[in-house]
C-alpha cells in the first residue's frame, strides 16, 4: 500500500509553475459524454480494464444526482472506493468535500497523483481496500461515496458496515440487480439484504442505464444511500446473528422449521421451535420472508448458539 499526499504544486525546470488543466474543471458534468472520455483515456494512454470493473461514468446528470444524494460538503470527510479517473473525486472536492480515495491500479494511481497534484483536500491510496485497516484511512465522523467495481461490492459493505469506524451515510453506485437486493423488502430478502439493512437504512435513489458508462456495461446501475444505525447487539450476539442468518439462507427455500436444525444441528430441532412460537414467526415460512426485526426476535429467542457460552 502507497500513501500519497496530494498537495504539491507541479514545478519545472528553474522551479517555474507548470500550466496544467484545472483538475477540479476538466470532466465537470457539463464536458461529460463518450466522446468525451474517450478522448480522455486516448490523450493520457488509459483502457479500461474489465477484470477490475472499470467502467467510467459519462452522464453528468448521473454525476450532479450521487453529489445531492450524498450530501457531500466540507463538514464530514469522504472515502472513494475506486476513483478512476478521478470524475467522482472532483465533483466531491468541489462540492467542498475532504476525500480519500483509496486506488488499486497502478496506471490510474499514478495519473490521479499527477491530476491531482495541486489539490491539499484529496488524500491518495495505492492498494486493494480490502486489504486495508479503516482505522488508518477514516475516523469519526465520515461517509462513503464511491462509483463502486460490480465484483467488490458485497465485500465493502461488509468491510465498511462490519468493522469499526462504520461510516455516517453511504451513496453508492452499484449493479442494479444488488441494489434492489439491499433495499429488498420482506419477501425478496436474502443474506446481503439482512445484512446491510441491519447496520443502515437503505433505499434506491435511481436506475442509471449501461450507457451512462464507457465503457458501456451490459447491466443496469443504480444509485442507493442510506443512513448508518447504532449498533444494537454487542460483538458475540451479533456474531450469533449472522450465524443464524447465514444458515437459513443457505437454503433460502426451505421452510424455517427445517432448515435451521439441518443448518445449526447443535442447537436442536426443539429449541427453534419453541424459540420460533415465542417470537411469533411460523415455522413454514421460508427465509427471504423475514425481516431485520424478526431476525433479531429469533436470535434474541434463541440466545447464544453456542452451547458453552449459554
Amino acid at each position: 500500500m502507497t500513501d500519497r499526499e496530494i498537495g504539491r504544486r507541479a514545478e519545472g525546470p528553474g522551479g517555474a509553475v507548470d500550466q496544467a488543466p484545472d483538475p477540479l474543471a476538466e470532466l465537470e458534468p457539463a464536458r461529460l459524454g463518450p466522446e468525451a472520455i474517450e478522448r480522455y483515456l486516448r490523450r493520457h494512454g488509459l483502457m479500461a480494464r474489465k477484470r477490475l470493473s472499470q467502467n467510467h461514468l459519462v452522464d453528468g446528470e448521473v454525476l450532479e444526482a450521487i453529489i445531492e444524494a450524498s450530501g457531500a460538503g466540507s463538514e464530514v470527510p469522504v472515502l472513494e472506493v475506486g476513483p478512476g479517473i478521478g470524475i467522482l473525486t472532483a465533483a466531491l472536492l468541489r462540492a467542498g468535500a475532504s476525500v480519500t480515495a483509496v486506488e488499486l491500479d497502478d496506471r490510474l494511481a499514478a495519473h490521479l497523483e499527477e491530476r491531482f497534484a495541486t489539490i491539499e483536500r484529496l488524500r491518495l491510496v495505492h492498494g486493494d481496500i480490502l486489504d486495508m485497516d479503516l482505522g488508518t484511512l477514516v475516523s469519526d465522523p465520515w461517509d462513503l461515496v464511491a462509483n463502486l467495481p460490480y465484483h467488490v461490492t458485497s465485500p465493502v459493505l461488509h468491510l465498511v458496515l462490519g468493522h469499526e469506524p462504520r461510516p455516517r451515510r453511504l451513496t453508492l453506485m452499484v449493479q442494479r440487480e444488488v441494489a434492489e437486493r439491499i433495499a429488498a423488502p420482506p419477501g425478496g430478502m436474502s443474506y446481503l439484504s439482512v445484512f446491510v439493512q441491519y447496520h443502515a437504512d437503505v433505499r434506491v435513489v435511481r436506475v442509471v442505464p449501461g450507457r451512462a458508462f464507457e465503457p458501456a456495461p451490459s447491466v443496469e446501475s443504480a444509485v442507493i444511500t442510506g443512513v448508518t444505525r447504532p449498533r444494537r447487539l454487542d460483538p458475540a450476539a451479533e456474531e450469533d446473528l449472522w450465524r443464524l442468518v447465514q444458515a437459513g439462507f443457505r437454503e433460502r427455500r426451505k421452510m424455517l422449521h427445517n432448515v435451521l436444525p439441518r443448518q445449526l444441528p447443535q442447537v436442536g430441532r426443539e429449541r427453534f421451535t419453541r424459540a420460533l412460537a415465542e417470537v411469533g414467526i411460523a415455522p413454514d415460512r421460508r427465509p427471504q420472508t423475514l425481516s431485520v426485526e424478526e431476525w433479531l426476535a429469533l436470535a434474541a429467542a434463541l440466545g447464544p448458539l453456542d452451547p458453552r457460552r449459554g
